[in-house]
């Protein structure tokens, strides 16, 4: 079994570009069915949480590839531009 505090420890990869999202700041969690619908992501980009939640990341249960003892390796398309700024 693993506790929300061990998942808040472990950096977000996605696999598309190898690039870190951030790290799991809520879960999602269906009260009917028990189950984790998603994960919620604090993005760490340039503007470091500044604007609230809008740097947030969602990432549905079944984007999740691996949850590895140091990080979670996900599948999300979206791209971020914010080195290039």
């Amino acid at each position: 079994m693993i506790k929300i505090s061990d998942f808040q420890t472990k950096d977000v990869v996605n696999v598309a570009d190898g690039k870190k999202l951030g790290n799991v700041a809520d879960i999602d969690i269906n009260l009917n069915t028990g189950k984790i619908e998603a994960v919620v992501i604090q993005h760490t980009g340039k503007m470091l949480g500044f604007f609230g939640k809008d740097d947030d990341i969602v990432i549905p249960w079944r984007n999740i590839v691996k949850i590895g003892t140091d990080v979670i390796l996900v599948r999300y398309k979206e791209t971020f531009e914010y080195e290039n700024e």
